[in-house]
């Protein structure tokens, strides 16, 4: 196999409503888009990286030049046998993990068309069907709040996760579990407290959580697990776990008993895989994150979801909880059961909207 041609876009997408985190405030995004051109088939990926470097180093901005002057002049017209040797070509660059993760994406779906299978089986997956849960931005009252909630419940979402941060926590978490008792729900502080604040989260034990997602620093390992000791409730780990060996040291070390696997955060399949097959083989549960993305990405997330240790429901929404309209068609819908039904055609199982994606392209460059 060989990359004969890569082309980078730009489009732009409003969201449906603002989606507000510890860190900041999201109303649109600036996503990258990677056509790649292998042996004659066309394979999509998408860069999840923000606007800004507030989730993660990277950026859109940044994204870009590391596509265009770095790792695309280590990739063409390099030979390789499967997408899974992808990774290691890249390996010169060090981090940029988003944009690698978007090349690598591409060439899986490219290699997955040619063999005319779906993504998911070319994976190794075993679900025909996923799992899938909501995130809750942060909201201005506990009113709004409760109906947000109410709202993705009956649209049949299996789990409720809630973005919290210092002044948004305790009060959130009560007001739910007195209205909802015995749904399935969790927290997520996107690294908003210190290890002095664990008199706080331990408060929240009270309230039955399923996981504490990544309530530290960013990179802190160590307070993760000191936390950890002092919590009964699962930590759960997402901007902490960039690479395998990272997966690996807060598995042994104590930091975390759930992680969280980004197939941009981490690189892409091949290092999701690792990740994953190391925590199945260690009984920690992992699902799958969601970084706003288009339904490209969308889809990606879909076919990473159905590998046999994704037992925890997903943040894998349908396109219209984000988009008034997606690129691709058919748009990922949610069952009344909260489950999403994986494609059973080639490829990522979904088709690009060409016409919709030139419209909603801000730049392009055509890389060969």
């Amino acid at each position: 196999m060989r990359i004969r041609e890569i082309t980078l876009r730009e489009i732009r997408m409003k969201l449906v409503a603002p989606f507000e985190t510890s860190m900041e405030r999201t109303e649109g995004r600036r996503i990258i888009l990677v056509e790649a051109k292998v042996d004659g088939t066309t394979g999509w990926g998408e860069c999840v990286a923000g606007e800004s470097p507030f989730y993660s180093p990277e950026t859109t901005d940044t994204a870009w030049i590391s596509l265009r002057d770095y790792l695309w002049p280590l990739v063409k017209g390099r030979e390789f046998g499967s997408a899974a040797e992808v990774w290691d070509l890249m390996g010169h660059v060090r981090g940029h993990n988003m944009a690698k993760a978007s090349i690598e994406a591409a060439v899986w779906h490219a290699e997955a068309l040619q063999k005319e299978m779906p993504l998911w089986k070319l994976l190794g997956g075993t679900r025909e069907e996923i799992t899938s849960g909501v995130s809750v931005g942060i909201k201005e009252s506990l009113e709004e709040l409760v109906a947000a909630v109410k709202k993705e419940l009956a649209a049949g979402y299996q789990r409720i996760k809630i973005k919290i941060k210092p002044g948004k926590d305790l009060q959130q978490v009560q007001r739910l579990r007195q209205d909802f008792p015995r749904i399935k729900l969790m927290v997520d502080a996107n690294s908003a407290y210190t290890l002095e604040d664990w008199p706080l989260l331990k408060q929240l034990e009270g309230f039955y959580l399923m996981m504490i997602e990544q309530p530290l620093g960013w990179d802190d390992l160590y307070s993760h697990i000191e936390l950890q000791k002092k919590l009964e409730t699962p930590i759960c780990l997402d901007e902490c776990i960039h690479t395998e060996e990272q997966a690996r040291a807060a598995i042994e070390l104590g930091a975390c008993k759930i992680i969280n696997i980004k197939l941009g955060r981490v690189g892409g399949y091949t290092v999701a895989k690792r990740i994953h097959d190391l925590c199945l083989q260690r009984g920690i549960p992992v699902w799958c994150g969601g970084m706003l993305e288009s339904g490209i990405g969308r889809a990606h997330n879909i076919a990473l979801s159905t590998l046999p240790g994704f037992t925890l429901p997903g943040d894998v929404t349908a396109s219209k909880r984000y988009w008034e309209e997606d690129i691709i068609e058919p748009e990922v819908t949610v069952s009344p059961q909260g489950t999403i039904r994986v494609p059973q055609g080639p490829g990522i199982g979904f088709e690009p909207r060409l016409e919709r994606i030139e419209k909603l392209t801000v730049r392009k460059e055509r890389l060969t």
